[in-house]
């Protein structure tokens, strides 16, 4: 199953995941270690990554390394760049109207 990157990122121990293997390529156990729950829960965090496409795992002999694919966090980027643009049109907007009426409060005083 396909998951979405926003279920993905929003779970914060996901996130730290993500955080911590953005830096370098880690194993599960060391991936746990930074943890205060269980080694099964970490694997499933790990797969909901996988599954959505935030991490890829590469066998190297015995072991199983995570590997950061940042890129597809770009589909967030680019869908909360248009509401902070649309909000901060909307904000400065705001801003300029009470400043207007402030100097018309001033004036008829």
């Amino acid at each position: 199953m396909r998951r979405d990157v926003f279920q993905a990122i929003a779970d914060p121990t996901r996130r730290e995941i993500i955080n911590l293997i953005s830096r370098q390529a880690l194993n599960l156990n060391s991936i746990a270690d930074n943890f205060g729950i269980s080694r099964p829960a970490i694997s499933k965090h790990i797969k909901i990554l996988t599954e959505c496409g935030l991490i890829e795992i590469k066998q190297e002999g015995r072991e199983r390394y995570c590997i950061a694919q940042l890129a597809t966090l770009n589909e967030v980027s680019k869908w909360v760049e248009q509401y902070k643009t649309f909000w901060t049109n909307k904000l400065d907007a705001l801003e300029l109207h009470l400043t207007k009426q402030n100097k018309k409060i001033k004036k008829s005083k």
